[in-house]
């Protein structure tokens, strides 16, 4: 059956068109035509650059040039997938087109190429819904982006308000020469200066100069060191005093660095404590004072009691204890004032008692146990039990002969919102002992211990060895907080 390829082809919805070697059009159907707005007599016999022209120069010229010569050189079919190709419109305008395009070549019996059929798809709507499609996601990006921008903007808001609104003085140095970039309201208030950013440090501030402010921030951005200031005493001029005005502050230069961990400028951060020291210093007045008029107190005591019991026969004895006793409360209290009435160290509480109590005798106590903090008013009780203990080792006990020492063990226990500390008096190489038939004053104040002090449990054991006295201590876990007047002792007696 014989078959009219060229009718066939002719009638096919598909745009074809023909070439020769020299790639001059020589057939083309009406689809081909509907496609490039052409007319037959208009392109048949032209080379395929000439009926639609382009600058050589262009991607597209090269694209379709490479491809028609890929299939004379190769006698094989080549294919454009897409290649943009600009045509001429009737109204002589250029009109962008997408096309799609296959290049079949047709031999002759020598094997060269006859023939080269073209097959040619418009597919510029197709490319278009394309661009639109990737428009579309652009736009979802950009909004996309610009949500985050927002968010970006309302979270650097945000911390900039934190920034503007923390409780301490913060403020931002920029460069080598640093340069004031930010600083909040709690730092401008301090420096009695609003007009500092953008300016260096020794511009806006050069009272801090002569102070060496400059040199430690130069040192801080030179090593990377961060340098901090306890309690500094700094000169600042305000808008009010030109002469300038003491402030104590504690602070922190700490340098920040840049995305390549370079050195880019330096934070402070810190807090104005001038008020704080300004209380500390009437406060250590007031203790001082305190402490004055408790010794002449103490002295008065003392002499009123020398001339009251001085007619009395036998009162020499009671008179020195009374006064030993007057010499220990005056070491704890000396103790404690030293600290401005805050708690204590027990080992040193134990230290100053018996130093006042025994003197050179303290050689022979033996001291182990971790060291503990107590409240002022445990401490000063616990001040009076040891005195006595002390002073009834020196008499009766294992400190009247040479031989004779005392241990003293503590160790500290948890027990919910206290403390129990467990200390125990042991005295050993002494005369016998026996519990004592009458009770002097010592052994009460023992037994009953002080009523300034903590919750306590006295045991008393008089071994024929040596006496041994157990404490059981209760003292806050923060002693800071103690409650005040709690009954210091329960005795409990073991024979």
């Amino acid at each position: 059956m014989n078959i009219d390829f060229a009718a066939l082809l002719g009638k096919s919805p598909n745009p074809y068109m023909v070439m020769d070697p020299e790639l001059r059009l020589v057939w083309v159907n009406d689809a081909y035509l509907g496609a490039t707005m052409r007319e037959r007599e208009d392109i048949i016999g032209k080379t395929l650059f000439d009926a639609f022209p382009s600058d050589p120069a262009t991607e597209s010229y090269r694209l379709l040039d490479d491809s028609l010569q890929r299939v004379l050189r190769t006698g094989q079919v080549d294919e454009l997938a897409l290649i943009r190709y600009d045509i001429t419109a009737p109204d002589g305008g250029m009109q962008t087109h997408y096309w799609s395009a296959t290049h079949t070549p047709l031999l002759d019996d020598a094997g060269a190429v006859k023939l080269i059929l073209q097959h040619t798809v418009d597919v510029t709507e197709l490319q278009e819904l394309r661009q639109h499609r990737k428009q579309a996601d652009l736009i979802r990006r950009a909004e996309k982006v610009q949500s985050r921008n927002v968010t970006l903007v309302r979270e650097s808001r945000r911390l900039t308000e934190f920034f503007d609104q923390a409780p301490g003085f913060v403020a931002v140095l920029g460069g080598p020469g640093h340069v004031f970039e930010m600083a909040n309201t709690a730092y401008l208030d301090l420096v009695g200066r609003r007009d500092i950013l953008g300016k260096a440090v020794e511009e806006s501030l050069p009272e801090v100069v002569e102070q060496g402010f400059i040199e430690v921030l130069d040192h801080v951005y030179r090593s990377g060191e961060p340098y901090i200031g306890r309690r500094e005493k700094v000169m600042l001029n305000t808008a009010d005093n030109d002469a300038g005005e003491i402030r104590y502050l504690n602070f922190i230069f700490q340098p920040c660095l840049n995305p390549e961990n370079e050195i880019s400028g330096i934070i402070i951060q810190g807090y104005d404590i001038t008020e704080e020291v300004a209380f500390e210093e009437r406060q250590d007045l007031l203790i001082n004072e305190l402490q004055h008029r408790v010794k002449n107190t103490i002295a008065v005591v003392h002499a009123l009691a020398k001339q009251t019991f001085r007619s009395v026969p036998a009162a020499s004895s009671a008179v020195e204890q009374f006064s030993a006793r007057l010499s220990a409360l005056a070491a704890a209290h000396g103790l404690l004032t030293e600290g401005s009435w805050r708690p204590t160290s027990l080992r040193s509480l134990l230290r100053a008692t018996l130093g006042a109590s025994l003197g050179d005798l303290t050689g022979r106590i033996g001291m182990d146990g971790p060291d503990h903090l107590l409240d002022p008013e445990t401490a000063l009780g616990l001040t009076m039990t040891v005195h006595e203990l002390a002073t009834n080792a020196v008499k009766y006990g294992s400190l009247s002969v040479e031989d004779g020492t005392v241990a003293i063990d503590w160790s500290v226990e948890s027990a919910g919102d206290d403390d129990i500390v467990h200390l125990t008096w042991q005295e050993s190489g002494g005369p016998p002992v026996a519990e004592p038939e009458h009770k002097g004053f010592g052994t009460r104040l023992i037994e009953r211990g002080s009523h300034s002090g903590g919750e306590a449990e006295v045991t008393m054991e008089f071994r024929p060895g040596g006496l041994k006295c157990s404490l059981a201590i209760h003292v806050p876990k923060d002693p800071q907080s103690a409650e005040h007047g709690r009954p210091f002792a329960k005795f409990k007696k073991s024979g």
